[in-house]
């Protein structure tokens, strides 16, 4: 058995390949090396995963996740799956090269995730060539889940929003101002900014919703993709929930950029699964 994994910052998605048409999903909470050790990954792994299958029967894990930046972050990720598969084959990748192979495959593209957080890079068809900064959620993340979320709460603090949509938010969030704030700056708070994205997505129909997405994600577009040298040239393909359920006003926003949209994956674990078992065998 094989194991393909996508971690996230709040999830992470486990796929046991069986052999080219029998997959298992299995999901633990997601984690990071920015905030886990690789004692907390362990523990994790072992606690949500490790019940559900026997480790002696994986020969290979291939693991893309959130946070692994250089080798120093893959490393802590490597420990941490090592100690629960001691007798696996064990790859660590950052999930910008996942989402390039889920989406692209071996054709030459830009491959973006849009989730809880965002990200982007020029990928040539093996390997990724060029890459924007991702800041992360308190200096960049735009187009993100968290992005959105905190351009709807800074809308809603500042009584920006319509009457009638501030009623709705009212409703929808009735722990008050002075709750959602201490939140916000707990830990963890990208993911609960994220949250916010369902109110958003209710309300898409209103002008002033779809106009703040709209402005989120084409600033992701702005500051992030055209500034890949052939932008216009290439397919530009997206990973993630926002991409997905966004989708309507994504397409507004690369249309009036000149940019031709490519394929969009809610979930990059299939298509990754595919990559791995009819070119990487």
């Amino acid at each position: 058995m094989t194991i393909i994994a996508d971690c996230g910052s709040t999830k992470c998605d486990w796929l046991l390949v069986h052999g080219e048409r029998d997959h298992q999903l299995e999901n633990t909470v997601g984690f990071s090396p920015f905030f886990h050790t690789s004692e907390e990954i362990e523990a994790i792994v072992k606690e949500q995963l490790l019940p559900k299958l026997d480790p002696s029967t994986v020969s290979h894990i291939w693991f893309y996740g959130t946070g692994v930046h250089d080798e120093h972050r893959a490393e802590i990720v490597l420990k941490g799956l090592q100690a629960c598969f001691p007798k696996s084959e064990i790859e660590v990748e950052h999930d910008l090269l996942g989402a390039a192979r889920s989406v692209c495959g071996h054709s030459a593209g830009i491959a973006c995730i849009l989730g809880t957080g965002s990200n982007s890079c020029y990928y040539d068809g093996k390997s990724i060539v060029d890459n924007v900064p991702s800041l992360g959620w308190l200096l960049g993340d735009e187009g993100s889940g968290t992005h959105l979320g905190k351009a709807l709460l800074r809308a809603w603090f500042y009584r920006e929003l319509p009457p009638d949509l501030n009623a709705a938010f009212n409703a929808a969030f009735p722990e008050g101002e002075h709750e959602i704030k201490d939140r916000a700056y707990e830990k963890g708070a990208n993911a609960y900014l994220a949250t916010f994205t369902k109110f958003l997505g209710e309300h898409l129909a209103h002008p002033y919703i779809k106009s703040l997405v709209a402005g989120s994600l084409g600033e992701f577009l702005d500051r992030h993709v055209l500034k890949y040298s052939g932008a216009q040239s290439v397919p530009v393909h997206f990973v993630g929930s926002i991409a997905h359920h966004f989708q309507e006003v994504l397409v507004d926003c690369l249309k009036a950029r000149n940019l031709k949209l490519g394929n969009v994956v809610r979930k990059p674990i299939y298509p990754l699964a595919d990559f791995h078992t009819k070119h990487l065998d």
